[in-house]
């Protein structure tokens, strides 16, 4: 089935964006605006537009990321980010009405590591987690080739346990440096570019927040290799060597010696992982 023509969809909280997938190979994407603070059908008119100009005879099924918890089994999502209309909207139901062919409907972060899983640097591994860092913390989580999401599609949502005096998604992703310090993380990120020390002091206290969440995977999910992802992996140079520094006071070495961290560079790993929803299934 790895030639079979699928449909990758990602709902974002600004855009809307799909293409046809065969075999990893990616076709033309479609874009286009979301109105997020617009009523329910009105959103669904923007997933329609994008699924009318994909669907023909040849596609096998569509796969959708969705920046929300899922009932996976049933295809709905809940209480959808940015999306205020989206308290609870029965997707692959509505979808496979008017499509007539299989939907698979995931958190977005769940699309992120199964597109590293199947097309990225993820391949041959059969225990993983792609980590998203971007202005939240999320994770996909892959365990002996299969997506886990948990019945809730709520398992990889590391970033709502509870550390220091909020929760790790106030420490460890790109928020952190408005969160704690009232900075502009795109400022912080050039400002490192170009050297400056209080920048880069800013980036090693982020990798020690991180080496942290990747300790409370490690001891949770135990993977062989996580990738990180999101906007915040472009600055991995500037906050590695503290992560790990973290990372190594984990309490089996072993574990510690075996594990992999890399960075995304998987172009549409949001598509991607959408349309690998389908071979999940099988």
């Amino acid at each position: 089935m790895k030639n079979a023509q699928l449909i990758g969809i990602d709902l974002g909280a600004t855009n809307i964006r799909g293409a046809s997938v065969i075999d990893g190979n990616i076709g033309n994407i479609i874009s286009q605006p979301i109105h997020k603070n617009g009523t329910e059908e009105q959103v669904l008119e923007d997933v329609f537009f994008i699924a009318d100009q994909l669907v023909d005879s040849e596609a096998k099924a569509i796969g959708i990321g969705v920046p929300s918890v899922v009932n996976v089994k049933e295809g709905i999502v809940y209480d959808v980010q940015h999306i205020p209309s989206w308290k609870e909207v029965h997707l692959k139901q509505i979808m496979e009405a008017r499509y007539q062919i299989p939907i698979y409907v995931n958190n977005d972060a769940n699309c992120f590591a199964m597109g590293e899983h199947y097309f990225g640097k993820g391949q041959n591994h059969a225990d993983m987690v792609g980590l998203a860092i971007g202005t939240g913390l999320g994770a996909g989580i892959i365990i002996n080739n299969k997506l886990y999401a948990g019945p809730n599609c709520g398992a990889g949502e590391f970033g709502m346990v509870d550390y220091l005096d909020h929760n790790y998604e106030y420490y460890c992703s790109g928020s952190f440096f408005q969160n704690v310090y009232s900075l502009n993380g795109e400022d912080v990120f050039k400002n490192a570019q170009k050297g400056e020390q209080q920048a880069l002091k800013l980036y090693a206290e982020l990798g020690s927040h991180l080496g942290n969440a990747i300790k409370l995977i490690m001891y949770t999910y135990d993977p062989e290799l996580i990738i990180l992802g999101g906007s915040v992996s472009s600055a991995f140079k500037f906050f590695e060597k503290t992560m790990w520094e973290k990372i190594k006071t984990f309490g089996y070495p072993k574990s510690i010696d075996r594990l992999k961290i890399l960075t995304s560079e998987l172009a549409n790993s949001a598509i991607l992982g959408a349309s690998a929803l389908f071979y999940d299934a099988l």
